[in-house]
């Protein structure tokens, strides 16, 4: 299946930095419960989420696909230029033996402390039977698709993953921070950190694979979500972190483009050796001094505050979207919120980010 062709090719040329007639748009969980739509469809099918957006019973039912295809096509009505599959960071985990339920939030019944714990995990070694559920949906939103919008895979990085597994649940309190179980994570960085660079080894394996059966089946994007990136001081960062990135993107296959999004992370020259093809960059980085640095080396996505789209009026949004599209220029640069769509952002003001996106007439 060809990954070139879209009608809508906005987002695969401005990864590619080439010109665009504007700047492409779409936000990280934007087929979540901020849509209203979502809420009543997941009321309708009444399903925990695993059952959703991984091989949970196996075999699985087809209905789930086809609920799992619905519901990453819900964005497509309010305009955004592309569609990202609805599944979980968590998704390639269970053919590994981790099993993570959502209840609703995800939970690991034992977590992964253990030498012999890391050495047990499985690897990915036939993703075509192990993600087959996976699989079916990329192929099912492509065809749906049939080319309208560029369709987009993704991955969590090993050490976001690795806090999950370890932590046992999200490491995240509500208000940012890490919880009290993923301190244990930061504990062994310091005591055992030969176990957990064996840990993010295998995840790193498993994150490749994943990524590049994604693109087989289809996807034409991918991106790769290393959401503790802001609790990473710059010493763990470049021990823990960038190495596993590096080798990622390096052996990604190169027909899609890349995006590597480090939440909040200000280390920006770190980020542009990454190998991405786009950096999705937070709030706490100046879009037009990082386009300055990065001299045409790579594409922006991001930036746009998601505390704004979730609490600001009409006009603060429109601010904030000019901000930024004028900072960002017109080439290598996709609009997207600095992190994910908060559940209770309106979902009027979801609809009017991707409007004013559209509004704005940008000339560089």
């Amino acid at each position: 299946m060809s990954n070139l062709v879209a009608k809508n090719d906005l987002l695969l040329r401005a990864a590619r930095r080439l010109s665009v007639e504007r700047v492409p748009v779409w936000m990280m969980r934007q087929a979540g419960r901020s849509d209203p739509a979502y809420r009543a469809l997941r009321e309708k099918i009444n399903l925990p989420l695993e059952q959703l957006f991984r091989t949970v019973p196996k075999p699985f039912n087809p209905q789930q696909v086809e609920w799992a295809i619905e519901i990453s096509l819900l964005p497509k009505r309010i305009g955004v230029d592309a569609i990202i599959v609805y599944q979980d960071i968590l998704t390639p985990l269970a053919p590994m033996g981790v099993h993570f339920r959502f209840a609703p939030g995800p939970i690991l019944e034992t977590p992964i402390r253990t030498r012999e714990q890391v050495e047990a995990l499985h690897p990915l070694n036939d993703p075509s039977s192990q993600m087959a559920f996976n699989g079916q949906v990329i192929r099912g939103l492509r065809q749906r698709l049939d080319g309208e919008l560029p369709l987009i895979g993704f991955a969590g990085a090993p050490m976001t993953l690795a806090l999950f597994m370890i932590a046992g649940r999200s490491p995240m309190v509500r208000g940012g921070g890490i919880s009290q179980e993923a301190q244990v994570a930061f504990q062994m960085m310091r005591e055992a950190p030969d176990l957990i660079h064996e840990l993010l080894k295998r995840l790193t394996r498993l994150t490749i694979d994943y990524l590049n059966y994604q693109i087989s089946e289809g996807v034409q994007v991918v991106q790769l979500f290393e959401s503790v990136a802001d609790q990473m001081t710059r010493p763990l960062y470049e021990t823990f972190v960038q190495p596993y990135h590096e080798q990622i993107f390096a052996e990604l296959n190169p027909d899609a483009p890349s995006i590597l999004f480090a939440k909040e992370c200000s280390y920006l020259d770190l980020m542009l050796k990454s190998g991405a093809d786009v950096l999705s960059i937070g709030k706490c980085v100046n879009l037009a001094e990082a386009q300055a640095e990065a001299n045409g080396q790579v594409a922006f996505q991001g930036n746009m505050d998601n505390i704004l789209l979730r609490d600001g009026s009409l006009d603060e949004i429109t601010v904030g979207v000019n901000r930024c599209l004028q900072q960002g220029g017109k080439i290598g640069h996709i609009l997207n919120l600095s992190h994910g769509l908060y559940p209770d952002t309106p979902f009027e003001n979801v609809k009017y980010f991707v409007k004013a996106a559209k509004a704005y007439v940008c000339d560089k």
